[in-house]
């Protein structure tokens, strides 16, 4: 029976899987990137690269809260971007039904955030190892704001120019990881390059705890494309499976391409061919067959093979910018690929069940093979179209902004700090917070206290006891 916690428009199925998508797509961040970042990255740089996204995903929640859900999927205020308001911030709005899907506002309020902080904690891996930690308390706050928003109410909400135009991106292969791409690598321009040191040699530091990351990464994408259809139903079924088809067919392209021109196995590069799987299958997930899935993977794991491997190395801009862990490419390159697929190899019942019964979105492969040649023409040049908004909505902000912060703080850290790392920045050290019966002064929540003993750990434990 319907009561006031659960009224009649509550499909209490459907709320609890996109809580549960919400709370997987949150665990890619936190600890999933968390984890890859700190132990990807040098030694000296791994508490940096891990504290840079764990920052990003607690600034994100406030800002979105505060206005930026609003600017994405609030009332219209300019075609590209909503009206921000406060509304988030009261149980009026939060216990309503939701713009999408048959739960409450705070449900889509929860849902939508992981989105927006991984996008920024995906800007993070193009600036690990240089960029000055104040400066990037700053980028995210403004980028979210600027950024972010109107590329998601423009794709994704229902008022959105793009979305109007029948643009389609399934769970974000544009909102999502082209922005980042592109943005990224944007800032890393502004930002400036690693110390030269750092440049010729960057080794991770735990491969294993990469892994790690990386799986909870993998894993997390079922909630990530599983949750897009604002329901607990078939199409939410097939963007899961399609997306691990799609995965899996990309890590093992690129592995055999490594294999193949450098004689082995690469961890590091079958890490790499997942993350270009997952990007590229997001904006179709729900809206391919099974065998597309796979070519999209086949695709995902060479073009940026060959882009990061081969292009990136001749072109003299490209290793100008220092993109850290190359996110233009597994994101950037990936997300475009699949948006342009998408718009190939949408198939019409899928897309019916996702978009409803409208005409328009339907892959050219299929409108070639209906006689309606000029309709799946139309979807690959409006995917195309909203590669080009993306790419140059990101490029024009992300200068905007790092060139406003870099009017308030220094972008890079200076040739010191960048030597010493960590342990200049934030006076802690990912490994040797302990060493040698020393203990580590600079760190500010650190052992003082702690007695000056060879073992000062059982020292105090003896004290307490």
């Amino acid at each position: 029976m319907a009561t006031e916690a659960a009224p009649e428009w509550l499909d209490k199925g459907d709320n609890a899987w996109q809580l549960a998508a919400a709370t997987l797509v949150g665990l890619q961040s936190v600890p999933g990137l968390v984890i890859l970042y700190g132990s990807i990255v040098k030694k000296k740089w791994a508490v940096n690269s891990a504290f840079m996204a764990l920052y990003a995903f607690a600034a994100t929640f406030v800002c979105w809260c505060l206005w930026a859900f609003r600017m994405s999927f609030g009332d219209r205020l300019l075609p590209f971007v909503g009206r921000p308001d406060f509304a988030a911030l009261g149980q009026a709005f939060l216990t309503q039904q939701g713009f999408a899907g048959a739960y409450p506002a705070a449900t889509l309020l929860f849902f939508q955030f992981v989105f927006a902080a991984i996008t920024l904690i995906l800007i993070a891996g193009s600036l690990l190892g240089r960029v000055n930690f104040r400066a990037w308390m700053l980028f995210v706050p403004l980028w979210l704001t600027f950024s972010y928003t109107v590329g998601a109410f423009s794709l994704w909400s229902p008022n959105g120019f793009l979305f109007k135009a029948g643009v389609m991106d399934f769970a974000g292969g544009y909102v999502i990881h082209l922005s980042s791409g592109i943005a990224g690598f944007t800032a890393a321009y502004w930002v400036g390059p690693r110390s030269a040191k750092d440049r010729e040699a960057f080794p991770p530091n735990n491969i294993l705890l990469t892994l790690a990351g990386a799986g909870l990464l993998w894993m997390g994408w079922t909630g990530f494309n599983g949750g897009a259809p604002y329901a607990a139903n078939i199409d939410a079924s097939v963007a899961i499976v399609n997306t691990h088809f799609c995965t899996a067919t990309s890590l093992l392209v690129w592995l055999c391409l490594d294999c193949l021109v450098f004689g082995r196995p690469s961890v590091i590069g079958a890490v790499q061919g997942m993350i270009t799987g997952l990007v590229c299958i997001t904006p179709a997930a729900g809206l391919v067959q099974g065998w597309a899935a796979m070519l999209m993977g086949v695709v995902s794991g060479s073009v940026p093979w060959c882009t990061m491997m081969v292009l990136h190395r001749r072109s003299r801009f490209l290793k100008r910018v220092d993109d850290t862990l190359a996110v233009l490419h597994t994101h950037g390159v990936a997300g475009s690929l699949g948006g342009v697929l998408t718009g190939v190899l949408a198939e019409p019942r899928l897309c019916r069940l996702f978009f409803g019964d409208d005409p328009r979105y339907v892959g050219l492969a299929y409108a070639v093979r209906d006689g309606r040649a000029a309709a799946g023409l139309r979807q690959v040049g409006m995917q195309l179209a909203g590669i080009a908004f993306v790419a140059a909505l990101n490029v024009a902000v992300t200068s905007a902004v790092c060139l406003v912060v870099g009017l308030l703080v220094p972008l890079r850290l200076g040739e010191e700090q960048l030597a010493a790392g960590d342990d200049a920045i934030h006076g802690e050290d990912a490994y040797a917070v302990w060493g040698d019966g020393e203990t580590y002064e600079q760190s500010v929540h650190g052992n003082h206290g702690y007695p000056l003993t060879a073992n000062p750990v059982a020292s105090k434990a003896d004290e307490m006891i």
